[in-house]
């Protein structure tokens, strides 16, 4: 299952689809990567990809949202954990890197 998630307006967004990407974790974690490389902090870019626990459980509290929808914020959780790890893992190798001159 492929799960995008944005913010709109204060409110989450969250669009599903049937399709298995093993990659797509990578492919997000890079695209910021990408970011870093080009000078965006990666600390900012770690509070782009996260989403804090307490957030998460307000959502999950909030009465209006279906039992689907509940599972399908977990699974977005998930999913934001795994690409922040790999995106940590990039810049980690990055500050390693012996600089070549």
């Amino acid at each position: 299952m492929f799960i995008l998630a944005f913010f709109l307006g204060g409110a989450v967004v969250i669009i599903t689809r049937d399709e298995f990407d093993p990659l797509a974790p990578q492919r997000e974690a890079a695209m910021f990567y990408g970011l870093f490389l080009r000078g965006h902090s990666a600390e900012t870019l770690r509070r782009d990809i996260d989403v804090p626990k307490p957030l998460l459980q307000k959502w999950l509290q909030a009465r209006r949202y279906e039992t689907n929808f509940r599972d399908s914020l977990k699974r977005v959780y998930t999913y934001r954990k795994q690409v922040l790890a790999i995106f940590d893992e990039l810049v980690h190798n990055e500050k390693n890197r012996p600089s070549i001159h």
